[in-house]
Order: structure tokens, then sequence, then C-alpha cells
């Protein structure tokens, strides 16, 4: 699955059209999934109002009202005069029907679905005055409220806060990305029949979904030992910050590891997990790290003002490392690139802006753009955390599609180093372990999903999401039994 811009839509919509596809039947298919999806969500609330505006996006209202309507559902409808194309052929067939009511006489009473129908995907500026007097108004009305592709007013203030979106063909960043996706309520992708491989142009980003994710999963022989299975060195732990490394190992673990090995400072009281091998090392030097054996090394965690002395230490290994945390200076990462070894970097918005000369408020407003230049710079996979996470490397980008905000909270993040070096050590290719790592670890983060989980809670969640993911009875957040999906 790909994530699509406006304009990518709008291209593929243009491009189904030159393939001989009317525009006006994918009107239609997709205002009737808007009219099954609201019978489907509230089949018996009798009582709509459709709210139109005057664009495509009206016109796929005015198709769902006349499906509710000869669904023999109660339905008002509002919209503007002018519509035209496809939205005028839509609204004529509506008032063979029924009459539509001028937008101006808009009366919410009564309403116990209102379908938001005023405006798509692609607004350049908030919408004012009376556009953004009715968006209030559906927002206070007390109804439930479902909006057709995305809510009304996105990605600006004002916009419609809806219960449930149906979104058309394909997502876009508002049912994706936060803060925007918080107003979009349940999502639910609806195919509207528009040709296949138009919805899969690898310049845009891929959506991480378990079908694809899954064929990621490594297999484990019937002869499997520790010493086969992966074996992974962690390196951090400075004397403030002695839980970071422990949490990573216990990553590594419930992620598939069969051997990690902790360095730490000698005089820092780390206390990894029992099962793994403890290595207090005097000084970061390669030959004590050495020992360890390593397939992969995740560095970084808790390190302090140690964390680059550490990496530079690791990098003799000429192991896949995963940078993270204290790790990630710019010197740093250049190093590990000049050796052209595979790495990982998982830097939170904060990181990234240092990375980067950035801000972090100029890094969370675009995670994209950014992570993509995290990856150009540093010719790395770049795992930009964030709401969602972003990953990264020279030329393609993915956005995970699991995860929650109950996940912010401390060490979080050495949990997911542990995951993905786990996956680096067990032969996966830093891109490869980078998309399953962190699906993985927002799907057990969806698993014990409540305010006040701590992430060892979602470390401990790995094995039993692992095994679901397996035996397929994972499914994404857009796809639950509305439209039969």
């Amino acid at each position: 699955m790909r994530l699509f811009t406006p304009e990518a839509m709008r291209a593929a919509d243009a491009r189904a059209v030159e393939l001989g596809y009317p525009s006006l039947l994918l009107m239609e298919a997709a205002g009737r999934a808007v009219a099954e999806a609201a019978l489907a969500a509230w089949a018996l609330v009798p009582r709509s109002v459709v709210v139109s505006g005057k664009g495509n996006n009206g016109g796929d209202g005015l198709v769902a009202a006349r499906w509710l309507r000869l669904w023999g559902r109660e339905v008002r409808v509002y919209a503007p005069e002018g519509h035209r194309g496809d939205a005028a052929l839509a609204r004529a067939a509506l008032e063979a029907h029924r009459a539509i009511e001028p937008i101006e006489a808009l009366d919410l009473r009564g309403a116990e679905v209102v379908v938001d129908a005023l405006f798509g995907t692609g607004l350049t500026r908030p919408l004012e005055g009376e556009w953004a007097e009715r968006v209030a108004r559906i927002n206070g009305v007390g109804a439930r409220v479902l909006a057709v592709d995305v809510p009304s007013g996105l990605p600006h203030e004002p916009h419609v806060r809806a219960d449930l979106t149906v979104a058309l063909a394909g997502l876009k960043p508002a049912h994706v990305f936060y803060p925007e996706r918080s107003a979009c309520g349940r999502v639910v992708l609806a195919d509207i029949g528009m040709p296949r491989a138009l919805l899969e142009p690898r310049e845009l980003p891929e959506l991480l979904e378990p079908g694809a994710i899954r064929a990621l999963l490594p297999s484990r022989p019937g002869d499997a030992h520790k010493g086969s299975v992966g074996r992974v060195l962690v390196v951090g732990g400075a004397p403030a910050y002695t839980g970071a490394p422990a949490l990573a190992a216990l990553g590594a673990y419930r992620a598939g590891a069969g051997l990690v090995t902790v360095a730490y400072p000698s005089g820092a009281l780390v206390e990894p997990p029992l099962e793994a091998v403890r290595l207090p090392a005097p000084r970061w030097q390669d030959a004590r790290l050495a020992e360890a054996r390593a397939e992969a090394v995740a560095v970084g965690m808790g390190g302090g003002e140690g964390g680059g002395a550490a990496a530079r230490a690791a990098l003799r290994l000429r192991k896949p490392t995963l940078l993270d945390a204290d790790a990630l200076y710019p010197e740093v990462l250049r190093a590990y690139a000049e050796a052209a070894l595979p790495t990982v970097i998982t830097p939170h918005p904060g990181e990234a802006a240092r990375l980067l000369d950035q801000s972090p408020a100029a890094v969370a407003a675009d995670p994209l753009a950014h992570a993509r230049e995290l990856a150009r710079r540093y010719r790395t996979v770049a795992v930009l955390k964030g709401g969602p996470t972003v990953i990264c490397e020279p030329g393609r980008c993915a956005v995970n599609t699991t995860g929650n905000p109950a996940m912010a909270t401390g060490g979080m993040g050495d949990v997911l180093s542990g995951v993905i070096a786990a996956l680096l050590a067990a032969g996966l290719e830093p891109w490869d372990a980078a998309r399953l790592g962190v699906y993985l670890h927002g799907l057990a983060g969806d698993e014990v999903a409540r305010v006040g989980l701590v992430a060892r809670d979602v470390a401990e969640a790995l094995p039993t999401v692992r095994a679901r993911l397996e035996r397929g009875e994972v499914r994404p957040y857009w796809d639950w039994d509305l439209l039969g999906g």
C-alpha cells in the first residue's frame, strides 16, 4: 500500500479516466461506499443530514444521500448551487428522488448522523466566514459525524471532528499522521474501483501493512540454537542511565535474538536481563567488545557523554549496527557512512533536529521530508520516531501504521533499538529490519495500549504479537468489518 498526497490521488484519478474508467463511476462507487459505511456503523439511526460542497467531494456526498434515500432512510440534504461535471450529474440524480435545500438554510436539529461532504483534500488555506461557522455547527450538534474522504478543513483549523472517516481509494496523510488523524475517528478504506496498478506507484511512501510485513519474519529451523539465530551486542549505559541498555537487551531477546551481550562502563550499575551476558568495560575498546562475537550491534542507549566513543569503538567491529540516542552525532554517522557499514539510525525529532541543524518543531511538522534528508545526508536507513514513525533510506520511504500515544514513555526507544538489532543479527537487511522492527514494536504497544504502560510491557508483548502476525491474525487499523473487508 502507498500513502497518497492529494496531488498523487488526483493524478491517479486522471490516469484512470485516460485508461477508459469513467470518472462518474468512481464518484458513484465512492458515494455508495459512504452510504454503506453509515448504515454498517449506525444501522439503527434513521435520520441523517448530508452537508455537501460544490466539488467532487460534495458530489460523493450527493450520491451517498441518494443511496440512503433508496434504502429507506430519512435524509435531508443541504448544498450550494453551482455543481459542475460529475457532481452536477450526481445532483440531478438525487433531485429525481428528493429536493436539495440551500446550504444557507442548514438546519442540523434532529440529525442523528451528519455526513460531512463539504471539502476534500487539498485545501490551501483555513476555512473562514460562513464555511467555518458551518464546521462549528457540525462539531457542536451532538450527532455522529461521518466524513467523506477527510474531515472538512484539514489540515488547517477549524476542521470537522469526525467519528468515522471513509477514505476513498487510498489513505492520505490526514488518515495516518497525528494530530490530523485524531480528527478522523475510525478510518475505513473504501475500494471504489480504481485500477489496482494505479494504487501502487513506487515513488510514494509505503504504508506498512500486515501482509507485506509478515513476509519479512525470519524463520527458525528445527535445529536452531542460541548461536544460530542471532547474537546481539548492546553497547551503552552511563551511570545516570543504567536502564537503557537493559531495556535494549530485553527488546532484543523478546524479538528473537539467541544471545545478547551487554557492554557497559565498569562503574555503571547496569542490571541486564538475567539471560544476558555482562561485559563491563573499563574503557571503550574494540578488543573487549569483540569478545561478544556479535552479528549485530546496538550502540548509544543511555551512553551519556561516552556514547560517541562507544560508537567509534563499535565501528571497528564492522558489523551491522544500530545507532541511537547518545551515539547520534554527525561525525559518528559520517564515519559509519564512509566505512560503508549497514546501519540504522533511530532519532526522535529532537535528535534529528540536531543532526540536520533544524528545530524540533520543523522536523515534527514534516517528518517525511526530514527522514528523507537524514537518509540522504548520512547514507543510512533512518527511523524517525514519532506519530507515526517514518523509515527512509536513499530512494524510498515507509510509514508505520502501528503504535499509539500511550507509548510516549521513557525507555520505549531503547526497546525498539534492541528489536531492530535482533533482526539485523538474524540476517535481515537494514531496510527490512527497520520496517519489521518498527511495525512489531508498535504492534506490541497496541497489544497493551493503556496510559500507564511502561517499556517493559511492550517488550514482553513482542512474542505474542509476532505469533499473531505469523498466523495472519493482524489487521490494519483502517480495515475493519464495516465494508465487508
